[in-house]
């Protein structure tokens, strides 16, 4: 669930002292984002429980035993673990898997593709200290010895990211299914059984359908609305609980002690074991407040979990086990559900407002689902899908069209297929179980080679919590025929595409590091590069960040003409959240000046949003003729770092709304920057009158700029002005001779598959059509 805020709260919450006005509104945000998934738990989890593994008796140890279980589950796992722990291990102000596993690649110099640069480590990002304490013991750099040591053991890491990014797709299925199906069952206590079970599957998909239909508006036009509707829950299952207690069973605070947990389990013996799969669906959500608090802060999400929602769901539990405590035989056959110990008078509304919260934590789980196959396709672990930004302001707002069809097709498909909420309730329990498990895993990693603490520590760690969460791992593995498959299916699916496309994507990396062009082909090509050179610029699309692909020398020898500025363009996502502007562009040149070639690395975090075309052509631009003008100057004070890289010097230059003094660029149809930042400060270099867009360089006076540069500049205006070019590689990737019946599977035909029917690098990066050309090769990997 990695619902952005806008960039101004974004920036607000990294700030080490925050006003309490700030952390408030923060909290009172939160509600509606990060806990509309916990806050909606107690609709389902007493029926879940109660399904058929253990029956309500007279004695009540039964009620007793699953509320003790339910309090000291939401106290350890969410509170301990969660609020106090976890949420320390942000990456630079981000949380969830992804968090983890970026620290870890950082400090053990892993990444998804080898495409790691010397200059990548230099990124403010990457400086911030994560160690909390001073190195106990070696341990953890013997850990992080082998990780960066053994292949295997990477894999084994990435596969256990993959595994808890793919339940959590998973959980973006099963969620909105049964927090809606259990919402609108309250209508069985309002029809006869022969009515209500032809109205509550109708009216659950009717729900969901509007659901995902909704989702390209986005959830900014409807936002405001989501606090209010999950505080209105809170208050509602609070007050009913209060209620509950002082009306029928005030002595029920008894059953917290942890006594009862161990009458529960001496009567109900493995009847009450494979019950606990229920009883974990009071933590559905819990994994939200680390996955969001980068778009809040961490005080903020402490504030609202435990001055609001761990109470008020301690209550609402409590007044539940109070109702049934005195009602041991219910009529028909609705069990214990929530709606029973509502009061009879504030039914309808109490059911209008679960149905609205079931919305809320629906819609959250759904945007995060589209953030992390963001996340994942920015890191080459997924296909490249369409992403619609669906706010100008909040750029974490965005919508897959392909994927948010796909969630409600299956989420409609577990709606119709289980029809009750004990089987939806085994496949989400997997789901969330097995997501705080793999946390748990990579926290204690984290702990031992991040935070430099004793191996000790991180053992105790994983013993406390990674107990209580096997055991309910293992509940709910037992229901594996009774729903538990579902998100099993689901996860090994995704992860399947993720991990086939991600080796694909390595393998055509490698095989483009193998046969990359020598420099010393191209000088001896010379200046015009043995062809004509035609005005405009040609952007040539690699994935290398170094060397000269194989696709240039394939174009050359085919055609006759090229472009009079020719750049080498690479965009890469680096294992951090955010890349600053002023750390965008690496720039460098590719020859002899007069050959006019450049390589532009372009930096993005899996966090980052990606510009529109128009934008980002300025941003390059202006990146490149920064660079010329700069010369070969030291330039640190400007923010500029040189460094060598082969045959290569390149630079680290932001985009051009982070210069504070540089160039700037502007055409016919922009204001006269002169006029704003004075005449006596800039000076314009203007190309020569042509009936074309007119293009300006606006320059600082000072330093002067030699006559070299300034040609350079006056060469790459011209060519702006003549329009850009795309030049990308439209790649046929086979395996080769002699390879092994699995890897010609996985190549041949499940990334030929994926790559054939996603989108493709002109789509994803916004490239327009009209200015687009392929060059088709060959790829034996």
């Amino acid at each position: 669930m990695d619902l952005e805020v806008a960039e101004d709260y974004k920036s607000s919450t990294i700030k080490k002292k925050e006003s309490w006005r700030t952390v408030l509104t923060l909290a009172f945000q939160s509600l509606g984002v990060v806990y509309g998934d916990l806050s909606t738990s107690p609709l389902y989890v007493y029926k879940s429980t109660f399904a058929e593994d253990i029956h309500h008796s007279e004695t009540n140890e039964e009620i007793y035993g699953v509320l003790s279980f339910i309090f000291w589950t939401l106290t350890l796992i969410p509170l301990l673990k969660y609020v106090f722990i976890v949420l320390r291990a942000d990456d630079n102000g981000e949380g969830g898997t992804f968090a983890l596993y970026s620290l870890l690649c950082r400090h053990t110099k892993m990444s998804f593709l080898p495409n790691c640069q010397v200059a990548d480590e230099e990124l403010s990002a990457y400086k911030k200290k994560d160690s909390v304490g001073p190195p106990v013991i070696n341990i953890g750099f013997r850990m992080k010895s082998m990780l960066e040591k053994h292949k295997v053991l990477q894999k084994m890491l990435l596969l256990l990211a993959l595994i808890g990014t793919c339940m959590v797709i998973g959980d973006g299925v099963l969620t909105p299914a049964i927090s809606v199906f259990s919402a609108v069952s309250g209508l069985e206590l309002s029809m006869s059984k022969e009515h209500h079970k032809y109205v509550e599957v109708p009216v659950a998909c009717f729900v969901l359908v509007c659901l995902f239909a909704l989702q390209h508006y986005g959830t900014h036009r409807v936002g405001f609305l989501f606090a209010p509707i999950t505080i209105t829950w809170l208050f509602c299952i609070s007050a009913i609980g209060v209620y509950n207690i002082i009306h029928w069973n005030p002595h029920v605070y008894q059953a917290l002690s942890p006594y009862y947990m161990y009458k529960f389990l001496k009567k109900t013996r493995l009847q009450g074991w494979m019950s606990l799969g229920g009883i974990l669906l009071c933590i559905t959500g819990s994994e939200a407040m680390f996955a969001d608090v980068g778009h809040f802060s961490q005080l903020s999400i402490k504030i609202a979990f435990t001055s609001v929602v761990y109470p008020s769901l301690i209550l609402a539990y409590m007044g539940q086990a109070a109702y049934l405590s005195k009602h041991h035989i219910i009529e028909s056959e609705y069990k214990i559900g929530f709606y029973v110990s509502v009061p009879e008078k504030i039914r309808w509304p109490v059911l209008a407002i679960a149905i609205l919260a079931a919305v809320v934590g629906s819609q959250a789980i759904i945007t995060g689902t589209f953030s992390i196959i963001k996340q994942c396709s920015a890191l080459g672990c997924f296909p490249r899908v369409k992403i619609v930004h669906t706010s100008s302001k909040i750029h974490g707002q965005i919508y897959i069209p392909e994927i948010n069809w796909t969630l409600m097709l299956l989420c409609l498909a577990v709606t119709i297929g289980f029809r009750d909420t004990k089987r939806m309730g085994n496949a989400a329990g997997l789901a969330v179980i097995t997501v705080m498990l793999v946390t748990t895993c990579l926290m204690s990693l984290v702990m031992v080679i991040c935070w430099n603490q004793s191996i000790f520590l991180a053992i105790g760690f994983i013993l406390l919590f990674g107990s209580i969460e096997a055991l309910y791992f293992s509940a709910s593995l037992i229901k594996f025929l009774e729903g538990a498959w579902v998100p099993i299916a689901l996860a090994f699916t995704f992860m399947v595409v993720m991990y086939v496309w991600h080796y694909g994507t390595v393998k055509k990396y490698e095989f483009d590091v193998q046969n990359k062009v020598s420099i010393n082909w191209l000088l001896s090509l010379g200046p015009s590069l043995g062809i004509v050179r035609v005005r405009g610029i040609g952007l040539i699309h690699t994935e290398l960040v170094s060397g000269i692909p194989a696709i240039f020398s394939h174009f050359v020898t085919n055609l006759p003409a090229f472009h009079q500025v020719l750049v080498f363009l690479c965009i890469k996502s680096v294992p951090v959240p955010y890349v600053q502007p002023e750390e965008r562009f690496l720039v460098g040149r590719i020859g002899p000046k007069e050959y006019r070639l450049y390589r532009c690395i372009v930096r993005y975090g899996y966090h980052d949003v990606h510009k529109d075309d128009m934008e980002f052509e300025r941003d390059l631009v202006c990146s490149i003729a920064e660079f010329i003008r700069s010369g070969n100057s030291d330039y640190n004070c400007g923010g500029m770092e040189e460094f060598e890289k082969e045959d290569e010097k390149m630079a680290v230059i932001g985009t051009s709304s982070s210069f504070n003094e540089g160039i700037r660029m502007c055409d016919n149809d922009d204001d006269d920057p002169g006029e704003t930042a004075g005449t006596s400060e800039l000076r314009e270099i203007q190309s020569p009158m042509v009936p074309r867009k007119r293009v300006r360089f606006v320059l600082p006076e000072s330093p002067k700029i030699d006559r070299d540069a300034r040609e350079e500049l006056q060469d790459l205006m011209e060519a702006r002005e003549a329009g850009m070019a795309f030049i990308l590689g439209h790649s046929y990737v086979r395996a080769k001779r002699g390879s092994s019946f699995m890897k010609k599977l996985v190549i041949n035909y499940g990334y030929d598959f994926l790559r054939r029917n996603c989108r493709g690098p002109s789509y994803a990066w916004s490239v327009p059509h009209a200015s687009t050309l392929e060059v088709g090769m060959v790829y034996h990997v």
